[in-house]
């Protein structure tokens, strides 16, 4: 049941209340959570993932090395994604580096949500001292570094790393100069025809997004050993009409299980010998951040309350 508060903001914005209709349609008629693929479960040294990024646009852009396959995820967004693949998950052999501050929020009870209820074996928030305070996100090059720092620091331990691009903001050329830096005001502001922006320039944006970081991930391939993948959390949704309800949808939105956003890459690259992984759990604690902090990283990504 809907409050008269949630009834009354879908009549003052019918594409939410279109986003709802579709988000049941796809939660009666699509597939369980369980049948995309399980990432704690599969078999990998380290993994890697790329922040809403479409399978089609990796297929497109991407020339790294390995074996490239289309994957199912479990969810649309990062929290759901999160929620599907470490809830309750024993991950202590496992090093999470992530540009993300989701699992950080979550975990530590920002905006009163129930945690997830995983253990890692170490978490490295690069978000928080590397965060560009100019463009509003972390660059890759800055997870590129703490990935390789943590695979020399912990030789017998799984590598989970999580950069953020090619989400929003864009910080190639055409984001800088075309768009605005923060991903909240230029969505919000899109859909509601504020902006004198052609769909391609978002696109483009978009595009050299993920070059930028698929640029960092060769390097970080450089510099692992074993059997490494490189996946993505969800797609993302640039102006396409997908689903029952053919109005344009853009960015990534919970429950709606479309192809742009569950249809992932999946490649597989091994290089040198696979390190003897054994799970153990560190005495390190992680670093307090305050949650006004977080909660606005969290608002420059785009993410909403």
């Amino acid at each position: 049941m809907y409050s008269v508060d949630q009834l009354t903001r879908g009549v003052r914005n019918p594409r939410m209340a279109l986003n709802e209709l579709q988000r049941h349609y796809y939660a009666r008629t699509t597939r369980n959570a369980t049948d995309g693929v399980d990432i704690p479960a599969e078999d990998w040294d380290a993994l890697v993932i790329l922040d809403a990024c479409r399978f089609d646009a990796f297929e497109r852009l991407s020339d790294l090395p390995g074996s490239l396959s289309k994957r199912r995820s479990k969810a649309p967004t990062t929290v759901e994604f999160l929620r599907a693949n470490l809830a309750g998950v024993d991950m202590t052999d496992t090093v999470y580096v992530t540009a993300n501050p989701q699992f950080y929020r979550i975990e530590h009870g920002v905006y009163d949500v129930e945690p997830i209820g995983c253990r890692f074996h170490e978490v490295v928030d690069v978000w928080q001292d590397g965060w560009d305070d100019e463009t509003g996100t972390v660059h890759p090059d800055r997870v590129t570094r703490a990935a390789l720092e943590a695979a020399e620091e912990h030789p017998n331990k799984r590598l989970l790393v999580h950069y953020m691009q090619p989400h929003a903001p864009y910080i190639g050329p055409t984001g800088r100069d075309r768009l605005p830096s923060r991903q909240l005001n230029f969505w919000e502001s899109y859909k509601r025809g504020d902006l004198d922006v052609d769909l391609d320039v978002v696109r483009r944006a978009y595009d050299e997004n993920l070059e930028l970081v698929l640029d960092e991930v060769d390097e970080l391939l450089d510099g692992l050993s074993g059997r490494v993948v490189v996946t993505a959390d969800h797609g993302e949704l640039l102006g396409d009409r997908s689903g029952p309800i053919p109005y344009r949808k853009y960015g990534h939105l919970r429950g709606l299980h479309v192809p742009e956003l569950v249809e992932v890459p999946w490649l597989v690259y091994e290089d040198g010998p696979r390190p003897r992984i054994s799970a153990e759990t560190s005495t390190t604690e992680d670093a307090e951040v305050a949650d006004d902090v977080v909660v606005d990283r969290l608002r420059d990504l785009g993410y909403a309350d």
